[in-house]
């Protein structure tokens, strides 16, 4: 079993130039590492701890060190332990050493640096932009502090510099970006052979909004509604993180009454979710009458919701310390009996799709993602637990009340449309289950503790499993009270590079079923 002084002494003990070595408990250590050895330490950490970089983050710090600062953290697999790697990067020479040949996700990370502060990841093998289109200025770089509001541009049409799949029969398919309905723009190219999908390509970031930025703009206070709206699906989730990060900046206990009110709130989330989401994947095998159930189930709850609130999608109750609403032993009534009644008429519905062969047909071996491609792309959440890759924050690295409730983790190993739907029906029993134990198990007590003011330059992140997979939020708190970075990662920033490898050797009909097992965000994508 790994500790934090285990960790510590194991990397007091290596050859590299680590300096500022120091414990965060619970569950951090952190360390300064030399820009060139960044390298060298990553692989050391992989196979060490078997750790990954599941948040690279990039401030710009010179005003406070005269150098940019790169945080790399580490995720330790079987451990709730992470390492924080800091890393000085010069004003006057804005190079450091690429990890994109190591792992993928990191890749992603590089890019987005690249594109928003202008510094350089040598060695990247794919610099390509990545949330700024083509279109935007040439060297301008929106999260610099000395930034101003940009020159006047329009799109000029420069195309994205879409890889090319070319050979005799090949052709290209264009979907998007603008799309039937209501969903955010997203374009995508199909390249194909006959009907069979050969290569699948995005382009995504076509409404970024600069989120990350506005958070540094606006009073603390504030933070938790801009967080609740970054994605709206994932309200509490978001909210949850961005709290726990303030909450860890500050060095704050919340109360237990709080915490576990937060695991019904974050519940009811997952909960309604993954039912819309059973009911729409039947949707695209042709089977509707699924679909109009769920979503009268879904209804249901997002009622319960607002009866609980006073929202449907559960904004206005988190805040830094606790919640703002306690539930009284009416509103528990009401919740338990909405949860009871809906999870007993999802179980119908779903029995009544697993036994339709026309149903079962569409979902067994389509949009197959095997386990090695999801452990390669650091895919997470249902999708990833459905590669069988058995990992959920609320169990590896507990918050809110998880630890006291021990929340049971589905996984299945098929990889393909019918497992993610099954994960996702696991999951929402387990979901009420959770929210009837928490019910149960509701401590008397205050429901919220003071924040004082947060000390300056202090960092910390908060990390939740909603209903999509991780939230990460990085929080670095400034002078006033004031935030001067806010980093968000959003699951579907993980999750959107494996759609292309899960519908490969598809056909072109079953890429909208394939895209709804995984439903992923463009909001919280496009930040």
């Amino acid at each position: 079993m790994r500790d934090l002084n285990g960790v510590a002494r194991q990397l007091r003990a290596t050859a590299l130039k680590l300096t500022d070595l120091r414990m965060h408990p619970p569950r951090e250590v952190r360390v300064s590492v030399e820009r060139d050895e960044i390298p060298i330490f990553a692989d050391y950490v992989r196979d060490r701890f078997h750790a990954r970089p599941e948040l690279i983050v990039a401030e710009d710090t010179r005003t406070e060190h005269g150098t940019f600062t790169l945080r790399y953290l580490f995720e330790l697999e079987r451990a709730d332990l992470f390492i924080v790697a800091s890393v000085a990067v010069p004003e006057d020479d804005r190079r450091f050493p690429s990890l994109a040949t190591r792992w993928y996700l990191a890749s992603r990370f590089e890019r987005e640096i690249h594109d928003l502060f202008g510094l350089v990841p040598t060695g990247h093998p794919d610099l390509r932009r990545l949330p700024l289109h083509q279109f935007w200025p040439a060297a301008y770089y929106p999260l610099l502090k000395d930034t101003s509001a940009p020159p006047a541009f329009t799109d000029d049409g420069t195309p994205f510099p879409f890889r090319r799949v070319e050979g005799e029969g090949i052709h290209e398919i264009t979907v998007g970006p603008v799309h039937a309905g209501i969903i955010e723009p997203g374009h995508f190219r199909f390249s194909v052979e006959g009907e069979t999908i050969v290569n699948l390509e995005s382009r995504l970031y076509f409404v970024h909004k600069g989120i990350e930025r506005l958070f540094e703009t606006i009073p603390l206070a504030r933070g938790v509604e801009l967080a609740e709206r970054i994605s709206g699906d994932c309200s509490v989730a978001h909210a949850l993180a961005f709290c726990q990060a303030i909450e860890s900046l500050a060095g704050l206990q919340i109360p237990p009454r709080a915490a576990y009110t937060r695991v019904v709130l974050l519940e009811l989330e997952r909960l309604y979710n993954h039912i819309a989401d059973v009911g729409a994947i039947c949707t695209d095998t042709g089977f509707a009458i699924a679909h109009a159930h769920t979503m009268r189930i879904r209804e249901d709850l997002v009622r319960l919701n607002a009866r609980l609130v006073g929202h449907r999608l559960l904004r206005g109750t988190l805040i830094a310390g606790g919640v703002r609403r306690d539930f009284t032993a009416e509103q528990v009534a009401d919740t338990r009996e909405t949860v009871r009644r809906a999870v007993i008429d999802f179980d119908e519905v779903v029995e009544i799709a697993l036994k339709n062969s026309l149903v079962l047909d569409r979902l067994h071996g389509t949009g197959y993602l095997s386990q090695p491609t999801a452990r390669e792309l650091q895919v997470v959440g249902p999708a990833a637990r459905a590669s069988g890759i058995d990992r959920d924050v609320r169990r590896d690295h507990p918050f809110a009340a998880y630890a006291d409730l021990a929340p049971h983790v589905p996984v299945h190993s098929e990889g393909d449309v019918w497992a993610r739907l099954m994960v996702r029906v696991e999951e929402s029993r387990e979901a009420a289950h959770l929210i009837m134990r928490a019910l149960d198990g509701l401590p008397e007590g205050a429901i919220s503790a003071p924040l004082q003011a947060l000390p300056a330059g202090a960092s910390g992140f908060g990390l939740v499993e909603g209903w999509r997979g991780p939230i990460w939020h990085w929080l670095v708190a400034g002078e006033q009270n004031r935030l001067t970075r806010a980093k968000i990662k959003d699951p579907s920033f993980a999750n959107w590079p494996a759609l292309h490898y899960a519908i490969l050797k598809n056909i072109v009909p079953d890429f909208p079923l394939v895209n709804k097992s995984f439903n992923l965000s463009y909001a919280g994508n496009d930040l």
